[in-house]
């Protein structure tokens, strides 16, 4: 096989986008610098208030780079405990897609995502649901919105909307 016509998975720029739902004002530069490690580039978000939580702000932007950079930003922001965020990163023709939620009071969910940006459930885990429910662990329906991340959604909803009109920026991974 010629490896040199075959891309390696670093090679393959992926897009995706960063929403900061809710963000402490003390804790923005350090969601920017922690971003920035991430992108190998400086990180000026435009930073708005937050409706939805008051004392909070809010940004998103859009970022390119190799495939994982979505993971590697949800990881750097994990664990901040006054955050609130979502990273998505966009499938290419040699990977599925991702998005990351994060609350506090939830901690990270992680779904992959397919060319159109639906949730793909792995078979295996879908089984596991079926048997759990199967076994009285929760009913059908309370494992399958564990599986879509419903959760997050529901906790996320009311800053997502009171993003609706806020400016974009575009960052690119320097390689």
């Amino acid at each position: 096989m010629d490896r040199s016509a075959t891309p390696e998975a670093t090679d393959v720029v992926t897009r995706g986008v960063l929403f900061v739902h809710a963000s402490p004002s003390a804790l923005c530069p350090h969601v920017e610098w922690a971003v920035a490690g991430v992108l190998g580039a400086a990180v000026d978000l435009s930073w708005t208030p937050q409706p939805a939580k008051a004392g909070t702000y809010r940004a998103e932007f859009s970022w390119a780079g190799p495939i994982g950079t979505g993971a590697g930003i949800a990881s750097a922001l994990r664990g901040w405990e006054q955050l609130l965020y979502e990273v998505t990163e966009d499938a290419t023709p040699c990977s599925e897609g991702a998005r990351f939620s994060f609350t506090p009071e939830l901690g990270i969910f992680h779904a992959v995502t397919g060319i159109h940006g639906d949730l793909m459930i792995p078979e295996d885990r879908l089984k596991a649901a079926v048997v759990k429910a199967a076994i009285g662990d929760l009913p059908l329906l309370a494992e399958i919105d564990k599986l879509l991340g419903k959760a997050w959604d529901d906790a996320l909803e009311p800053f997502r909307y009171a993003g609706d009109g806020a400016p974009v920026k575009w960052l690119h991974h320097v390689v």
